[in-house]
Order: C-alpha cells, then structure tokens, then sequence
C-alpha cells in the first residue's frame, strides 16, 4: 500500500453545491451524464489520496497541472445532481489561505517560494480567462463553521453510526467520507453525520437568519459570514442540493458526541429567540453553540 493511501482523511468539514445537469453548459453537460451513470465514482477520500500522491514528489505539486474530471454524484427528488471536485480551483484557493498561517520558515519547508511563485501566476493567469469561477464545495479544519448551521433544520440531519471491525476503535478504523461504506483496506465503516438541504430552503433560511440578526444585534462575524455564505449560494441553480458533510471530523469525536450532536437545531433555537425578542433566551442558545465547537477546535492542538 502507497503512502498516500493509507492516510487518514484531513480533520476537515465540507460545505457542497450539487447542481442538475442542466446547470452545466456543454460540453461539460454531456460529461457529467455520461460520469454520472458510471457503476461507481470516487468519494472524498479518494479525492484527498489524489491530492496527497501529487505532494510525494521534490518539488511537490501544491496544485494539480491540469483540473479534475471527477464529481460527487447525488439525487434529489428523483434527479441526477452534480458536485464538481474543481480540486485544481480549490488547491490555488486554499494556498492563498497559508499565508499567515505559517512562520516563513515552516512555510518555505513545506512549499519552496519558487514553487509558490510559480502557482500564484498559474492562478492569476486562469483567473484572468476564467472571472467568474467558484468552488462548488468549501472546506474548513477542525471545525463546522458556525453560520453553515443557518442553512439546515434538524429535519435535514442524516446519521448512521460506524461500523469497525472488532479490535480497532476510536479513530484508528477509518474507512472513506460520507457514505462511501468500507474502506480500501477493509477497515470498516466510519461514521456519517451530514445535513442535506434544497438550495430553496437553504436561502430562504439563511434570509430569515440574517434579517433576525440586522433587527436584533449591530453587524458582526456572524452577519458578516451569512453574508458572504448567500452571495456564494447564490451563485447556483436554484434546484440546487446543499450538503453540510462532518467529512473527517468523525474520526476526531466520539460516536456518543455525533450521535447528540443537534447544532442546526441550536443555531435556529437562537435565531428563533432574536426574532422573538428574546434576547437573553438568545445569547444563551447561541453561547452553548459556541462552547460545544470551542471545544472540538481546541482538539487541533491536543497531544
């Protein structure tokens, strides 16, 4: 077994845009039906296995050369809807956010400047051809922001505890993201914690959300995200599908936290609250929220 493929997935959580087929202009629109009726597609951690093989070599390959074909594939109400990788987009995006991150010294180890150098004219160069371009999938670190919760009600949480074989436990017998089942190596199954939403109803909750926040409390990180998170949602097809998937967090937190975790249920407790006019009631929900994630970020910098 390579290297590559026998590392975990990132502690990370995904926000994903599937979008129908009719969304996608052609020729691209032929291609994914064609992909989408393949017997099988990657998961998340075959994307992750990619990625981590093209940083084995000296220099490494922060940004894939050319950009993936590859999609998730999922159904609502009965049609085929699309989630590109865009692992190429998403690699330049993701490099502009290490800087600040890192003291110069660790970053030049693990990118050389000339390495970096070089990706940063390959993305102002794409971008320039390509100005209207977004990641349909948006990615965070040992966290679920909080302001992704405002797009889902409890109604959308999907849960199925994992399945490991005996002799392995805790976060040692992971198998792929999502529903992808058993891993490659036989692993067993790991958890899946993940709301899934209509891109209709995700709008029409994130307005109600950030109209409660503008009557009740000045402007904010809050408001200021639900701001940002509506002008990417924007951007897509109204029968859009929105996912919010725990990704490799469940390989971080106990089955026991996964399983009571109800925190779309607690943002809209607070936001509920505010448009009541409640505001103690309020901060109340929102400061439980807050400490319950508190927490699983702390995990980063655990021994």
């Amino acid at each position: 077994m390579s290297v590559a493929s026998s590392v975990l997935i990132p502690y990370a959580s995904y926000l994903r845009v599937y979008e129908p087929l009719a969304a996608f202009p052609e020729p691209e629109r032929t291609h994914w039906a064609r992909y989408a009726r393949l017997p099988r597609t990657p998961g998340a951690q075959e994307e992750l296995r990619r990625s981590l093989a093209d940083l084995l070599p000296m220099p490494p390959v922060p940004v894939p050369v050319h950009e993936s074909g590859e999609a998730f594939v999922a159904r609502l109400d009965g049609v085929v809807v699309i989630c590109p990788w865009r692992t190429r987009l998403r690699g330049w995006l993701a490099l502009q956010e290490l800087d600040g991150q890192f003291p110069e010294p660790v970053l030049d180890a693990m990118l050389p400047p000339v390495v970096r150098l070089q990706v940063a004219g390959d993305y102002e160069r794409w971008l320039s051809r390509n100005p209207d371009a977004r990641p349909w999938i948006r990615t965070a670190v040992w966290q679920v922001p909080l302001r992704w919760f405002a797009l889902f009600g409890d109604e959308d949480r999907e849960y199925a505890p994992g399945e490991r074989p005996s002799g392995t436990g805790g976060a040692d017998g992971a198998g792929d993201e999502g529903a992808a089942g058993a891993g490659a190596d036989g692993a067993g199954r790991a958890p899946v914690l993940r709301y899934r939403t209509t891109m209709a109803q995700a709008r029409r909750r994130l307005a109600r959300a950030l109209r409660a926040l503008r009557e009740s409390i000045d402007d904010g990180p809050m408001t200021e995200g639900l701001i940002e998170v509506g002008r990417w949602l924007e951007e897509f097809h109204p029968r859009a599908l929105v996912e919010l998937d725990f990704g490799g967090l469940v390989h971080a937190l106990p089955e026991e936290w996964l399983a009571a975790d109800r925190s779309a249920a607690q943002l809209a407790e607070g936001i509920a609250a505010l448009r009541a006019g409640d505001g103690e009631r309020a901060s109340e929900a929102y400061g439980r929220l807050a400490e319950r994630w508190r927490t699983v970020r702390d995990l980063r910098f655990a021994n």
